[in-house]
């Protein structure tokens, strides 16, 4: 019996030896450690951005001019919210209330797709003429949130389920491409020119795959199918595997065709600017899902890219000559989460030292992605 507390408190005197020479050493601390980072940034940012009181909205304004919010950053709100719970952060109450506002800011009773804009008028955030329009980038991560949220808190107080379902199938009907089952921009989208056009950080195969196990409805099967086509195709484009802002895509054989400049949206239209910023973090969203080897190639082959670079600076050409000489957030973030996730160590630890501790002010976007993309 003396041996064995002998031999007990040896061992414990080895382990606690262990642990203090590990720390000495460098090696990595506990999870809870790993994640207070993270947490802390989220607490920072709900504290600039989010706006409201029994709705809560996350504020895209940048602390200028009229209060103005997005369909794109309420979904980033609640994922960021439900993935702040799974960390054992109480986000209840806040992720009902981002709900609440969601729910005041649908395009009808009917069609639960999220206007896409709402400003501050006369102390009430409201949508005028095209702004009542839907944003399918923001409705999937909405949905994708909503289905985080029944998992982890169930649905009997708030039907999450219920709410989950129907937005999918509004989605299917309103935001999907009927030839090349493809996402479309938004439900304004409905001539054949507006359902070509195609934005690759929509191509979120990991969320349809979800989608059909969830809905048991194979239209989201087959999204996610077209999706890996999709994403392939765009990666052998280049060497530097790089997508673009926009491309259009048409034909059940999904022919890709580039865009010009300022043609969509502004005149990145065509390079790696600021929505194409997000896809390494799509991708490697897609990867922690579901381990698909298109996924694994496409993302390896933009890492290989990024890890000869310096630093990831914003906004780059497609064949990979940096357009500025600075960095943003909202372009590495994405590539540090992408890099944590496919365990590429010199990559994640140069892009670590380009991210700030603090959460950028006076800049939503990048603060968000930094934000969410810590958290997943």
């Amino acid at each position: 019996m003396r041996k064995q507390r002998w031999l007990l408190k040896a061992l414990g005197v080895a382990l606690l030896s262990g642990f203090a020479l590990g720390l000495t050493l460098g090696q990595p601390l506990p999870a809870q450690a790993k994640t207070s980072q993270a947490v802390t940034q989220y607490n920072q940012w709900k504290k600039i951005y989010v706006g409201g009181k029994t709705q809560k909205y996350v504020k895209s304004n940048d602390g200028s001019g009229s209060t103005t919010a997005l369909s794109e950053g309420q979904g980033y709100g609640m994922l960021a919210t439900v993935l702040a719970a799974k960390k054992g952060v109480n986000t209840r109450t806040t992720f009902n209330q981002m709900y609440k506002y969601y729910r005041a800011h649908r395009v009808s009773n009917k069609l639960p797709l999220m206007q896409w804009q709402q400003t501050k008028r006369s102390g009430k955030m409201t949508s005028q003429g095209s702004q009542k329009n839907s944003a399918t980038d923001g409705d999937l991560d909405i949905a994708y949130a909503l289905i985080l949220a029944d998992k982890k808190w169930g649905s009997k107080q708030i039907n999450y389920k219920q709410a989950a379902k129907k937005l999918l199938t509004a989605i299917k009907q309103k935001e999907l491409n009927p030839t090349t089952y493809l996402p479309t921009m938004g439900n304004w989208a409905t001539s054949s020119y507006d359902r070509s056009k195609l934005r690759p950080s929509d191509l979120t195969t990991g969320y349809f795959k979800t989608f059909a196990k969830y809905t048991k409805d194979s239209t989201w099967t087959k999204v996610a199918s077209r999706s890996q086509v999709a994403v392939k195709k765009l990666s052998a484009r280049h060497k530097t595997g790089l997508f673009p802002d926009f491309i259009l895509a048409t034909g059940k054989s999904l022919k890709l065709k580039a865009v010009a400049p300022y043609s969509i949206e502004s005149g990145t239209d065509n390079q790696v600017g600021y929505n194409a910023c997000r896809v390494p973090w799509r991708l490697a969203q897609t990867y922690k899902l579901k381990h698909d080897k298109v996924t694994k190639n496409a993302l390896t082959k933009q890492l290989r890219f990024f890890n000869q670079k310096k630093q990831v600076q914003a906004v780059y050409t497609l064949g990979g000559r940096a357009v500025n000489n600075y960095s943003n957030a909202a372009f590495v973030a994405p590539v540090h989460f992408a890099a944590k996730t496919m365990k590429k160590t010199a990559l994640k630890n140069k892009t670590a030292k380009q991210l700030s501790k603090k959460v950028p002010r006076k800049n939503y976007y990048s603060a968000t992605l930094q934000v969410v993309t810590g958290l997943e």
